[in-house]
């Protein structure tokens, strides 16, 4: 079995948009099956060796918006390309599409990009340096993002708020702060994040539960310091989310993301 991964930080223009870029290359003896965790961003693989099954369809460069469920994947032969983390509003600017036509789905990249996805891969392909490979992607990734539509400070604070609180900041107080009605947010969030707050709410709380108990917090202790009622519904969000369970995390850690 064998994997291997580079990462680069992403350059100053775009780091407000991509949380992570990797350079990956998998091969296995035997096909291996994952699910991976919903998480509050969006992921972009530029594939450039065999194709995987994502959700049970075979794709090799695939993307898509936020979802509030888990995806599976099967890796069934060698691999290798990048694996781009975009945050909502990097998604939003590089798509140019409403975010909520592209939730809870995977789908071929050049079905978002079109002929500029198609340049994309061919350009990147033909570089064999990892490092190099991942400054072009970081490069040409920046020039069509800083094209895009700027996304108003009112969904950019929202956002943060609800970074800010694990999730746990209500969607009415939301929009009492912004002097909004809860409808009007509720549309602006799906225009431009791809889910309701309260949705993305919950995806945020669960990746922040996963941190603590990662870290080695108790599961009881993550429970409470993350708002959830009680265990059984942690235990309810874990399943819906990771396809998992808070006592396969706790004390075991799990690495998620579509390329790991």
């Amino acid at each position: 079995m064998s994997l291997v991964m580079v990462d680069a930080a992403p350059s100053g223009a775009l780091a407000p948009y991509v949380t992570r870029l990797t350079a990956y290359r998998e091969n296995y003896s035997a096909p291996v099956a994952r699910s991976e965790m919903a998480m509050p961003g969006a992921v972009l693989i530029l594939g450039l060796g065999g194709p995987m099954e994502v959700n049970g369809v075979r794709m090799t460069s695939f993307t898509g918006g936020l979802g509030d469920r888990f995806a599976a994947t099967r890796v069934t032969g060698a691999t290798e390309g990048i694996e781009v983390f975009l945050t909502p509003f990097g998604a939003r600017r590089l798509f140019g599409m409403p975010m909520r036509e592209l939730a809870n789905l995977m789908i071929p990249v050049e079905d978002v990009l079109g002929t500029w996805g198609r340049d994309l891969l061919e350009r990147v392909g033909e570089i064999k340096d990892w490092d190099v490979r991942l400054a072009v992607t970081d490069a040409l990734l920046a020039g069509r993002i800083r094209q895009g539509q700027e996304v108003g400070p009112e969904i950019a604070w929202a956002w943060g708020e609800l970074l800010g609180s694990g999730g746990t900041v209500r969607s009415q107080a939301l929009a009492e702060g912004l002097g909004w009605s809860h409808r009007h947010l509720v549309s602006r969030f799906h225009d431009q994040v791809g889910l309701a707050p309260k949705v993305v709410g919950r995806v945020i709380r669960f990746g922040r539960a996963v941190r603590l108990l990662q870290e080695g917090r108790p599961i009881a202790d993550a429970a409470l310091e993350c708002g959830y009622y009680d265990q059984a519904h942690m235990n309810r969000e874990f399943r819906t989310l990771g396809d998992t369970t808070p006592g396969q995390i706790y004390p075991r850690p799990q690495v998620s993301g579509v390329a790991h």
